[in-house]
């Protein structure tokens, strides 16, 4: 965390009592829970292909396994976050709002904080989608399973993956949440 990160969070810790801190921060913490198994079983699989070796007693129809079970989880992940999480937040985040449908009245303030989630979601899924046909094709048979086309297919989200796991969470930490919710609307929420 850089030092400007760090001021910024004594600053809100200061003017909130601690479990008003931790009411606000609470989605941040849960989804960098989630975010954290991403990010472990991406560092796994890709520190094998760079490595152009699988992790000891890791076999192959493990290690596909291992590379579909992120493409699934991460892809589910995202699915309850847009039917669920997204459409509640977006009636007053303007980050959660660009794409979903009646909310259009807020999609150019979201524009202009040049951080749209659910475009980052789609350009994760294209490269994702990828990365799971060719696993399957592996895993099927059809294709034989190279490492450094696996790495091929990551390096081509990889940048927009981290970039959204680091600022979806940075957008629900309680210095912006409490920006927008009171506490007493943050016991409705739907997660």
């Amino acid at each position: 965390m850089d030092n400007n990160n760090n001021t910024s969070v004594e600053k809100i810790e200061s003017t909130l009592s601690p479990a008003e801190f931790r009411a606000y921060n609470r989605l941040a913490e849960k989804m960098d829970l989630y975010h954290n198994y991403f990010r472990q079983t991406w560092n796994q699989l890709y520190d094998a292909c760079r490595n152009n070796k699988r992790p000891a007693g890791l076999s192959i129809r493990q290690f596909l396994h291992l590379g579909l079970d992120f493409c699934w989880t991460l892809a589910t992940h995202h699915s309850i976050e847009e039917q669920v999480l997204f459409p509640f937040l977006a009636k007053k985040m303007p980050e959660f709002a660009v794409g979903v449908p009646g909310n259009d009245d807020i999609d150019a303030a979201a524009n202009d904080l040049d951080l749209d989630l659910l475009q980052q979601h789609k350009e994760i899924h294209a490269g994702m989608d990828r990365l799971e046909d060719y696993l399957q094709r592996c895993r099927v048979g059809e294709d034989e399973l190279r490492l450094q086309e696996v790495k091929r297919l990551m390096d081509g989200f990889a940048a927009v993956l981290w970039t959204h796991l680091d600022e979806e969470v940075r957008t629900l930490r309680a210095e912006n949440m409490r920006k927008y919710w009171t506490l007493a609307e943050l016991k409705k929420f739907p997660v």
